[in-house]
C-alpha cells in the first residue's frame, strides 16, 4: 500500500509542461506542493489547490537550503534541452549536487530525481552524458547518506500541451515539405500524465527508494512517423524529406545561429544517433502501477480526421 498521508512537496522544474502535470496530480491527492520560479507570474500553477509559488533562484544554495527545509520529498525536474557543455554541467550536475547536500543539512530523505532515457557516460550526446554525471552525483550520496533516492529516465514525453508534437505540427503548417535528420532514429514516446502519475507513486510508496525506472509508451515509432502523426492531427501532412547526417549536422548548426529559441541543436542530433526505446532491463510503467499508459493516438484524438 502507497502512504496516501498528505506531504509537503517541493517541486523543482515545477513551472514547466511536465512540472505542471506533476503538480496537479500531487495536489489530487492532496499533498501540500511549493514551486520555486526566477519570475512570476507562474500561471501554469498558480491556481493549483494547496500549492504554493515562491520566486527564488534554486542554483543559489541558500534559497535553495531554505527551500528544501520541511519538506518531506524533493522531486527535481530541473533539466535543459539545448546549451553548451558548461550550461549542461551546471543543470544537470552541479544543481544535483547542491540539491543532495541541501537535502542531508535538512535532514530531508526522499527525493525523486527526474533524468532521461539514454543517459550513459559514453552516450553520443552532451546532454545524454550530463545526464548519467548528476545520476552518478546522487547515487553517490545516496551511498553515503541516508538520501532515499528514485531515478526516472523517461522517453520523449508527449502531451496535448508539449514542445515535441506540437513543434512538428506547426513547421508542418508552414512548410511545403519536412527536411528531417534521424528519420529512422526510434522512440517509445511516453505521455505526460502517465509520467506525473508514475512520480506520484514513487512520491507515496517507500518502496521505491533505491530504484531506476524507465518509461515508456507502447508505442516504438521512428522519428518520421511522429513528423507525419503530428502533420496527421493539425491536418497539414507534409512530405518528410530524410536527411543524411552531414546535411543533417548543417541544418541543426544553422537553427543553433538563427535568433530565437533553439529548435533543434547539433547536440540533440548526436543524442539521436541510438534509439530512444528502454533497455528492457529496468522497472518500468507498470511497476509504478501505471498498466495500460497511454498512446498518442489515445491523447491526439484528432489525428486522421
Amino acid at each position: 500500500m502507497h502512504n496516501t498521508t498528505s506531504q509537503n512537496i517541493l517541486v523543482l522544474g515545477g513551472t514547466g509542461f511536465v512540472g505542471h502535470h506533476v503538480c496537479e496530480a500531487l495536489s489530487r491527492q492532496g499533498h501540500r506542493i511549493t514551486v520555486p520560479t526566477r519570475h512570476l507570474p507562474a500561471r501554469s500553477v498558480e491556481i493549483i489547490p494547496g500549492l504554493e509559488v515562491v520566486v527564488a533562484d534554486v542554483h543559489d544554495p541558500d534559497p535553495l537550503q531554505n527551500l528544501i527545509r520541511g519538506q518531506d520529498a524533493v522531486v527535481n525536474l530541473v533539466a535543459i534541452l539545448h546549451g553548451d557543455e558548461a550550461a549542461y554541467d551546471q543543470v544537470h550536475v552541479q544543481l544535483v549536487r547542491k540539491i543532495a547536500k541541501a537535502c542531508k543539512a535538512e535532514g530531508v530523505k526522499r527525493l525523486i530525481h527526474i533524468s532521461a532515457l539514454g543517459a550513459g557516460e559514453h552516450a553520443p550526446s552532451r546532454y545524454q552524458r550530463s545526464k548519467a554525471r548528476g545520476e552518478a552525483v546522487l547515487m553517490a550520496a545516496a551511498q553515503t547518506s541516508d538520501l532515499a533516492l528514485t531515478v526516472i529516465r523517461p522517453s520523449v514525453i508527449f502531451g496535448e500541451d508539449d514542445h515535441f508534437i506540437n513543434l512538428f505540427a506547426k513547421l508542418q503548417k508552414i512548410l511545403p515539405v519536412l527536411p528531417l535528420a534521424s528519420a529512422h532514429t526510434r522512440f517509445q514516446p511516453v505521455w505526460v500524465q502517465d509520467v506525473a502519475n508514475a512520480i506520484v507513486a514513487c512520491v507515496e510508496d517507500p518502496a521505491t527508494a533505491g530504484q531506476v525506472y524507465e518509461l515508456a509508451g507502447p508505442d516504438i515509432l521512428t522519428l518520421q512517423q511522429l513528423v507525419q502523426f503530428a502533420g496527421r492531427w493539425v491536418g497539414h501532412p507534409r512530405p518528410v524529406l530524410p536527411l543524411p547526417y552531414p546535411v543533417g549536422w548543417l541544418q541543426a548548426w544553422m537553427m543553433e545561429i538563427v535568433p530565437g529559441p533553439t529548435l533543434m541543436s547539433r547536440d540533440n542530433l548526436d543524442a539521436m544517433q541510438v534509439d530512444n526505446v528502454p533497455s528492457g532491463q529496468l522497472p518500468g510503467l507498470a511497476e509504478l502501477g501505471v498498466v495500460q499508459p497511454q498512446t498518442l493516438g489515445g491523447v491526439f484524438v484528432h489525428a486522421g480526421d
